[in-house]
């Protein structure tokens, strides 16, 4: 457990301010506007409205999950020691730090406001390029939670194994990618 002295001497480097209205905000807000006259051309008010309330209850229930994503991810960098994360999954990690993040991302229970967050934490605290890739693959093609609870449960056991198998070496192959585009001793 990192003391506060610890904390204080090494904060997590500064992050450049982001707009909040970018490409992206403007290219959803666009589309949205965009459905959203379609549906009250092609089926009235009513159900345009009927759609809005059924949107805005589930913008209600996810807000609280996307606060406890964005919480762990301004806290983690404070408690993780920068030195330590870089040795198991920094740049020099290698396969093994590569491992270690497929692990992590098929082992997290989470969805995506709580899987993104904690890769961009990993990123403050010293993760490069291609350990983030591979947890972040690795939490979309194997993640446990999802398989034991959904596809265990709704598709053939041996097609459920096959598809585990065939993905298995993705996030690794995907984080390997990454390091070589990116370079792996590139600030």
């Amino acid at each position: 457990m990192p003391s506060l002295k610890n904390i204080a001497a090494d904060p997590p480097p500064e992050q450049p301010a982001r707009r909040i209205f970018d490409t992206g905000f403007l290219f959803l807000a666009l589309s949205a506007l965009l459905a959203g006259v379609l549906v009250v051309v092609l089926k009235g008010w009513d159900r345009a409205a009927e759609i809005a309330l059924s949107e805005l209850w589930f913008m209600t229930v996810l807000a609280p999950k996307i606060a406890a994503g964005m919480f762990i991810a301004a806290t983690l960098p404070l408690l993780l020691p920068r030195d330590k994360v870089a040795i198991w999954i920094g740049r020099e990690s290698g396969l093994r730090g590569l491992l270690l993040a497929a692990f992590a991302g098929a082992a997290i229970p989470g969805g995506p406001a709580m899987t993104f967050p904690l890769a961009a934490s990993f990123g403050l605290v010293g993760a490069d390029v291609g350990a983030i890739m591979t947890f972040v693959s690795s939490w979309a093609l194997l993640s446990l939670n999802r398989t034991l609870i959904w596809e265990f449960s709704f598709l053939p056991v041996d097609l459920v194994w096959w598809r585990i198998l065939l993905c298995l070496p993705v996030p690794i192959l995907v984080g390997m990618a990454a390091r070589a585009v990116f370079g792996r001793s590139s600030e």
